[in-house]
């Protein structure tokens, strides 16, 4: 199967429309108020409007479940929430049945220091994206590799989910990234940027170009 591509981060529909043209199978919006590239909710309908149904990803933390019925009612697809491991348990609950278990993306932040992938999340979520963890911030860190062999032991280990990988892809690393992960998914967003926020065309271009190649190396193999 092909590589899927979410980019995220998009706050212009300029970018929006680029990334869908490339191929972009998912098309991610943050509204954490704390995200250098958080959409407001008046900017929502607007960037809502550029991109199908079914690609559409809200992207917050630990979203209260009102605001996330709120959200749900705009028009999103899918919903990926980052979150602490200590939040409890009820909230969790909460956003699977609000999304829907194949809705929810679950984005637990776990600590370096965890062996192994916390199974509670796995009753709630038939997707997990696992990003390189960070004290200080929720996603978007832009460090790269550090989370690829927990990734690849999750994802054989808990093969009835899909997984995401998130974590400072960029055109440089995606094809070792891919190589190393056999992610059946990415998300990019730092990786392919000029700065917050705004995407660049020929690191976007050359991004997809890379994931194509790994792809034709998957069908040749």
């Amino acid at each position: 199967m092909p590589t899927k591509v979410k980019v995220c981060g998009i706050t212009r529909p300029e970018d929006a429309r680029l990334a869908l043209d490339l191929g972009a199978d998912y098309v991610g919006m943050i509204v954490y108020h704390k995200s250098p590239r958080a959409v407001s909710p008046e900017r929502i309908p607007e960037l809502l409007e550029v991109i199908p149904e079914g690609k559409r990803v809200l992207v917050d933390v630990a979203t209260p479940p009102a605001q996330l019925e709120e959200y749900r009612s705009l028009g999103f697809d899918h919903f990926q929430i980052h979150f602490d491991l200590d939040i409890a348990l009820a909230e969790i609950a909460a956003w699977s049945e609000i999304a829907g278990s194949s809705g929810f993306w679950a984005a637990p932040r776990i600590p370096a220091s965890d062996i192994r992938f916390p199974q509670i999340v796995m009753e709630f979520a038939d997707t997990i994206l696992l990003d390189s963890y960070s004290k200080s911030a929720y996603g978007g860190t832009g460090q790269s590799g550090a989370n690829w062999q927990r990734f690849l032991d999750s994802s054989i280990l808990y093969q009835h989910k899909r997984w995401i990988l998130a974590g400072g892809l960029s055109p440089d690393n995606v094809l070792e990234a891919l190589r190393f992960t056999q992610a059946g998914t990415i998300d990019v967003n730092s990786g392919v940027e000029s700065e917050p926020g705004i995407k660049d065309r020929q690191k976007l271009e050359k991004l997809f170009a890379r994931v194509c190649l790994y792809d034709r190396e998957q069908a040749d193999s």
